[in-house]
């Protein structure tokens, strides 16, 4: 019978190559003997289902295991005492393709490959129909060229192709991270098709996993492969312009070059796609205003991070470069002119061993991120570090007031720009420990709103008690990080259609419905599921 335990405690300093197997087994083993009084009990088929790092009791760092297991002999393990063991339930599967009477007007559209489009255009295809995905960027090879000469040139990126735009999106150029708060059974599927497609197998039970730049560059093309291998097509620069709706609902979708027949079209077309914005809110699209965030990247060295979070920083070279997560609520107080009472401040997208990007799309604007490596094994760590934006905020009621708070601070953060085109300064910059006036000149602090500066003066000292040297005076600032979520959502129905619009299906962290590469591709996985269940299309023969 197959049970499954979990809390199981290795002390990392132990590990060699090979020998965690070894170990797990010896620690299932005591564990049912410490829980039943049983001896002599034969396991076999160990899996491990999680690994998390216990770093509580520094310098005493464990590894935690939940696992996998068959044994022969029945086990009298009481579950609903809440021990910790328990029958492991099989993961639900994703919905396949349902049988139909009838074939659509032309083939599904997806529009944007990320990871939102890139997974719904995958399951699609997996249920034999031919998607058709439309992506304004480049392929991976030639996006990395584009970029790469952006950075160089110090000038105006490509629109069209650049850190936000083009195969695997925004999240190529990042730390790849595959941590989500959601629950749903489709994150299985993402994770398994990372791995087919060269992933570290151990993304499928790592607490905190993650890709890094430099692999998915690699795997996002062989997903792509795989879809079209499947039948579907992918058509690189190659823009959503509009949409051709009658009666309300979508008779096709139109392009600079066609205009391409359709009755379902997804829209993951990403956080930064202004233009696909106008043209929803020109349309008559139901869309809304959504709070978002707004900061900086902050930098210290990795050695100080590993430092605090291990206690051992000789412990990075066994568990890896450590991260962190840190929020804070600030406090009420009236009388406050920057109006930073009661946001949060918090740390996002934590960069190990990363580096500090120029993230931009548009000429004369500035916009920061982070990224690794797979290995982050960089000097330095980094992290966004941002304030809580209410539409109150914005500047008026239009439904894209937040992009216009977006572009007005990015802006800024080009004139105040001082070294690779971004804004950059010191947190004793930033807080003034120059001298008298001192805030008031630094780059990052007139690029940021004064709310965003007040609340983020408030929350360091705090974060520094949590993590020594957090707020050290040497901190590196690089301003702003604009883009961490979207600022608008396209309100759809429970069918995940725009409501109003049928066979316009609004998905991913764009249209507000997902933050970050899991729940992005898990939302597109849904809204192809949808169109695989509507009835409207049959499979194709591949």
């Amino acid at each position: 019978m197959r049970y499954r335990i979990s809390q199981l405690k290795i002390d990392p300093r132990v590990l060699t190559d090979g020998a965690l197997e070894e170990l797990l087994e010896k620690a299932v083993l005591n564990e049912i003997r410490r829980r039943t009084r049983q001896s002599g009990q034969e396991i076999c088929n160990l899996e491990i289902i999680r690994e998390s790092v216990d770093a509580r009791k520094k310098p005493d760092v464990k590894l935690v295991y939940t696992v996998d297991f068959d044994c022969e002999s029945r086990l009298p393990f009481d579950v609903a005492k809440r021990e910790k063991y328990s029958i492991p339930m099989p993961e639900a599967a994703s919905v396949q393709a349902a049988a139909s009477k009838r074939l659509s007007a032309g083939r599904p559209v997806v529009a944007g490959f990320g990871p939102c489009g890139m997974f719904a255009a995958l399951v699609l295809a997996e249920a034999g129909l031919r998607p058709l995905v439309i992506e304004r960027g480049k392929a991976v090879e030639e996006r990395i060229a584009d970029v790469e000469r952006f950075w160089e040139a110090q000038t105006g990126p490509d629109p069209e192709s650049n850190v936000q735009f083009g195969e695997g999106g925004a999240g190529t150029f990042s730390d790849g991270k595959l941590t989500t708060g959601i629950k749903d059974i489709r994150i299985r599927k993402v994770l398994e098709e990372f791995v087919e497609a060269g992933a570290d197998p151990a993304i499928l039970y790592k607490h905190r996993p993650h890709i890094g730049t430099d692999r998915l560059r690699q795997i996002v093309p062989e997903i792509r492969r795989k879809i079209e291998r499947l039948g579907g097509e992918v058509r690189f620069s190659t823009r959503l312009e509009d949409l051709v709706i009658e009666d309300g609902a979508l008779k096709a979708v139109r392009t600079a070059e066609e205009t391409i027949e359709t009755d379902a079209v997804i829209l993951a077309i990403g956080h930064s796609a202004r233009d696909t914005f106008e043209m929803l809110r020109k349309r008559g699209f139901r869309m809304e205003q959504k709070p978002f965030s707004i900061g900086v990247r902050i930098e210290h060295p990795q050695a100080m991070i590993n430092e605090c979070q291990y206690g051992d920083p000789e412990l990075a070279e066994i568990l890896g470069p450590a991260d962190y997560k840190l929020s804070y609520r600030c406090t009420v107080n009236e009388n406050r002119i920057g109006k930073a009472d009661g946001r949060g401040v918090y740390t996002f997208c934590m960069c190990p061993g990363g580096q500090v990007i120029n993230a931009s799309t548009e000429a004369g604007t500035s916009v920061t991120n982070g990224m690794s490596d797979s290995g982050r094994s960089g000097e330095y760590a980094n992290s966004g570090l941002l304030v809580d934006v209410r539409t109150d905020d914005f500047p008026g009621d239009d439904p894209l007031a937040g992009i216009e708070f977006q572009k007005k601070y990015e802006r800024l953060a080009w004139e105040n720009r001082t070294e690779g085109g971004m804004a950059r300064s010191t947190y004793g910059q930033f807080r003034g420990a120059g001298g008298e006036g001192s805030a008031d000149k630094d780059s990052v602090r007139k690029s940021i709103p004064a709310f965003a500066s007040e609340a983020i003066l408030e929350a360091m000292p705090v974060f520094g008690r949590k993590i020594k040297g957090f707020d050290r005076d040497d901190a590196r600032l690089t301003a702003v990080e604009s883009r961490s979520s979207s600022p608008v959502r396209v309100r759809r129905d429970e069918n995940m259609e725009a409501i109003g619009f049928a066979g316009v299906m609004p998905a991913g962290e764009g249209p507000g419905y997902a933050g970050g590469i899991m729940s992005a591709a898990v939302d597109g996985i849904r809204a192809a599921e949808k169109i695989i269940t509507s009835g409207k299309y049959v499979q194709w023969s591949v």
